[in-house]
């Protein structure tokens, strides 16, 4: 670990565990999409990046379950797959929820945090 890995989010691989190459990493991460769970891995290029994984708060079938949670904060993980460095950069966007009848309005409450470079 160098110097300054923990200011930046940088966190190695556990020893033993084989780097994987962008194209199986993105497949796996879209492999953990069902029907029944409340987040969604999906392409990120309306975004400008690689993957998405967001919460399905603007989803119907969701409203109830995260209205008596009390939903009040969702994130967006933003990731672009850096294959040179074997890196995957992400950026978190923090959204806060308002519910109105009973229907989530979403609102970008905090600028995003994380490390993405720029293409």
């Amino acid at each position: 670990m160098k110097l300054f890995d923990w200011l930046i989010g940088y966190k190695p691989a556990p020893k033993g565990v084989d780097r994987q190459s962008t194209a199986t990493l993105r497949n796996d991460l879209l492999a953990i999409n069902r029907k029944t769970a409340p987040f969604v891995v999906r392409d990120g290029k309306p975004e400008g990046v690689d993957l998405v994984a967001e919460w399905k708060i603007v989803d119907a079938r969701w409203y109830e379950l995260f209205a008596k949670a009390g939903l009040q904060k969702v994130f967006k993980v933003l990731m672009k797959f850096d294959p040179s460095n074997c890196e995957v950069r992400v950026v978190d966007q923090e959204w806060s929820v308002e519910w109105r009848a009973g229907v989530p309005t979403l609102a970008l409450s905090a600028r995003p945090r994380g490390q993405l470079s720029e293409p």
